[in-house]
């Protein structure tokens, strides 16, 4: 009993590092804990006495399981993110200390959109190196690949992932973005909407007929301009602890958006436009939670 509790202690001491791991490269906490819940199992087997380096073995296994998730998916022609509003959470805007650690793990959904356009490979070796500082040897070890192959990869990785627009500002900063965007579309004032928009806005659309991307500001435009807003109830938002917007029609949730704040402007927008699939979502109301 005293062995068993010692190893439960053992791995207790890196759950957090390996849940953080496993969601950031398959975008997606179920999954991520389920992979965990593996590397469990396979500890739980181990004479850990034996182990040299727990921690370096805890990560080689956990990233075997992810690649293997990865590869199960492209062999059933699934994207490697699969949906990335699946596992969208989306809260009130009222970011307490707690609920902020509680979103540390959290991956925004601009950077979910590339990492799903990323190989298994090219993922697993970018997430390893460039966010938990894994080594190339040992991601080679992962992968059956050299460390100069994973190296490859990595920058492979790096190259698209820098195209993802950075949120600049502290929360504040961004949340009083959105709520401009939000006063200037009640209102109707196009040129004040044009002024929170940056001219290189990209805005990627889910909808029932599949995805689209629009750039530039005047596709946001003309949305609002011909949307109706006496019906339309509109206010800020969470979406993966990234301001956001959550849009109701007759008290029916309608759309959601992951906002990107930089420099004091809207750069990039990924919405959610399907009611049927937001219906079963945990969303927060039309009112703000008193």
């Amino acid at each position: 009993m005293a062995d068993e509790l010692s190893l439960v202690e053992v791995f207790q001491a890196h759950r957090e590092r390996l849940t953080a791991i496993a969601t950031r490269v398959l975008g997606s906490r179920a999954d991520a804990e389920d992979a965990v819940q593996e590397t469990w199992v396979r500890l739980s087997r181990q004479d850990v006495a034996a182990i040299d380096n727990v921690a370096g073995w805890l990560t080689t296994v956990v990233g075997r399981i992810c690649i293997d998730a990865l590869r199960s998916r492209s062999a059933k022609a699934e994207t490697s993110y699969g949906d990335v509003f699946a596992d969208v959470v989306v809260t009130e805007d009222d970011v307490t200390p707690e609920a902020s650690a509680e979103l540390t793990d959290s991956v925004g959904v601009a950077l979910l959109v590339v990492l799903g356009s990323l190989r298994p490979d090219e993922r697993l070796a970018f997430v390893l190196h460039d966010v938990f500082a894994v080594t190339f040897a040992e991601i080679a070890e992962i992968l059956g690949r050299s460390a100069d192959a994973s190296k490859m990869l990595a920058s492979r990785a790096r190259q698209k992932v820098q195209g993802v627009p950075r949120p600049t500002g502290g929360h504040q900063e961004q949340g009083a973005v959105v709520d401009a965007f939000l006063a200037a579309a009640r209102d109707g004032d196009f040129e004040a909407l044009l002024d929170v928009l940056h001219p290189d806005l990209t805005w990627q659309l889910h909808t029932p007929h599949g995805i689209r991307v629009e750039t530039g500001a005047a596709g946001v435009v003309d949305a609002v301009r011909r949307g109706d807003r006496t019906k339309v109830v509109a206010r800020r938002v969470l979406v993966n602890g990234e301001p956001g917007i959550l849009a109701w029609v007759s008290g029916k949730p309608v759309s959601v958006m992951a906002c990107t704040v930089q420099d004091g402007r809207m750069i990039g927008i990924v919405s959610l436009l399907h009611p049927a699939r937001l219906a079963p979502m945990h969303l927060p109301g039309p009112e703000p939670a008193s």
